[in-house]
Order: structure tokens, then sequence, then C-alpha cells
């Protein structure tokens, strides 16, 4: 089952989470969508109420917070990715949080081919044996890309605080232009942003997105609602289930964000946007 979103943010809208709950469920998973958690202390009572476990998709939100916990620590596992693109990168891979022993080792089975010890357990008793318990698959991290995520960590508070800053200067620029909505941050969030998101007010979003584009700005949408695509069209998710989300998507466009990107480049992504979404605020107007 999907749950439809808050028009502002574009988080799970924890009032519908409840009603898509049905015996089948057997876990709530909430995506942290471009860097912001999602509303986690009204997730855990409602997975309480119904016991179920509680997922965070964290994988846009490493190094964020929620109300001064870190994500990664408020749902029974936090989801997170070293993809190429995201804030600490190994090529690819990722990595599950837990403070739950039995679904850690209930992991550790599962991504090494559903066997209860690896190596180092059976180096350390001196003994061969082992034993697959369950159906698992070869999903470890390489030692060099996990040594390659280890140096990218100590870089990420550095990442996270540049992150703030040009998403500060996208907030200030943006407040006196009706057309353009970035999301709404909570007040008990430290975002992450992964993205930077907004939605754009009456105007044509390939319009802005195709002038954008003619002037070098590599903006993008992030992303088609998931059920549009043809493998949960095949299971029977149809078009309009969630439509708060699927309105958003016809509306938002991703701006450049990553660390590196000068003060200079956020004024010329800002100056093109102003200049894009005016002429075809007038193009709408005319």
């Amino acid at each position: 089952m999907f749950a439809d979103v808050d028009a502002s943010s574009l988080l799970l809208d924890v009032e519908l989470v409840e009603a898509n709950i049905t015996p089948r469920t057997k876990a709530i998973i909430a995506v942290d969508y471009a860097g912001q958690p999602c509303d986690y202390d009204a997730l855990r009572a409602i997975a309480d109420r119904h016991d179920v476990h509680l997922v965070a998709d964290a994988c846009h939100a490493l190094g964020a917070s929620y109300k001064g916990r870190p994500v990664g620590s408020v749902a029974d596992m936090s989801v997170f990715s070293f993809h190429p693109v995201k804030h600490v990168a190994a090529g690819e891979g990722g990595a599950i949080t837990t403070n739950d022993p039995g679904l850690a080792e209930r992991m550790r089975a599962f991504r090494n081919h559903g066997i209860t010890t690896d190596h180092h357990q059976r180096a350390k008793r001196g003994d061969f044996f082992y034993k697959m318990d369950e159906l698992g698959y070869n999903y470890r991290l390489s030692d060099i890309q996990c040594a390659l995520a280890l140096s990218q960590m100590r870089k990420l508070p550095q990442s996270i605080s540049r992150r703030r800053e040009i998403a500060a200067i996208y907030d200030e620029a943006f407040a006196k232009t009706p057309a353009i909505a970035p999301l709404k941050t909570a007040s008990g969030a430290l975002h992450a942003y992964h993205l930077y998101v907004v939605q754009l007010e009456e105007v044509e979003r390939a319009q802005v997105f195709a002038g954008l584009r003619a002037e070098n700005i590599g903006v993008n949408v992030h992303y088609i609602p998931i059920y549009w695509h043809p493998y949960y069209e095949r299971l029977g998710y149809s078009r309009g289930l969630c439509p708060v989300a699927e309105a958003a998507y016809e509306r938002i466009l991703s701006l450049p964000m990553f660390q590196g990107i000068t003060d200079r480049d956020v004024e010329d992504v800002v100056t093109a946007v102003e200049k894009v979404v005016g002429l075809s605020v007038a193009s709408s107007s005319g």
C-alpha cells in the first residue's frame, strides 16, 4: 500500500498512514525525501499501536537529525545509500543501522548467503564449520568500498554544512519569487539537503526545465511517482492513488546542490531561474 505525501514537504503524510495499514502490513517505510527526516515520533506511535516495524529510507538524509537525534537512530531500521551521488559515496552499496540485536543478526546472515557465521567469527573460534539457515544473498560491501566510505565519513560534517549554506542562499533568493516555492522544513528537523527541490506555481514545468537546460543549468526532476512505473502497474496499482504526490510531480524541479558548487555558481543558478521563470510567467499571463 502507498500513502500520499504532505503537499508542502513531500514527506509521508502521517494522517494517512494508519488508514493504509492492513492485517498483512509488516512495516511502515518512510522516505526522508531530499534529506529531511519524516515525523518519526508520530510514525513510531502508529507502528507501536499496530505492532509493525518502522523503517526509515534515509538514503537522502545521512547527516540529518530529527528533534536532536541523528538519522539512523530514530527507526527500527534505517537504510543508507553509498551511491556515487550521495553524501558518502563508495561506488555502490549501502548500510543499515538498527539497535535491535535480533534484526542485526538476521541482516548479517541475509547479506551473507543466509550463513549464520562469518569468517571472522569462525577464525576466533578456531574452526571451519558453518551452516546456511535460510536463503540469502551476497550483499557484502567490499573492503575497498568500505575504506572509501569511511574516508568520506570524516568529510561529512563539512559537506552538510556547505549544503545548508547553499540552501539558505536559495531560500532567501526565492522568498520574493511567488512562482517558486521551496519545500517546507519542519522546525524539529535538520535537513541534509541531498536535493534542493522547489515547486513551480502557475508556470509550465516543461518550459522552465527546457529554459534552464538552455542556460546550462543542470536541473532535474526527482521523481516519477513510484507506482507509475510498469512493474507496479503490472501489480495493479493505477494512477490517481496518491493525488498530492502526482500533482507535485508535475511541478517539482531539483536545482543544483552539491558541496563543491561555489557562491558564484549559486548566484548564476538563481539569476537563470529568475530569468526563465519570469519569462514563463509572462508567457502564461500573455
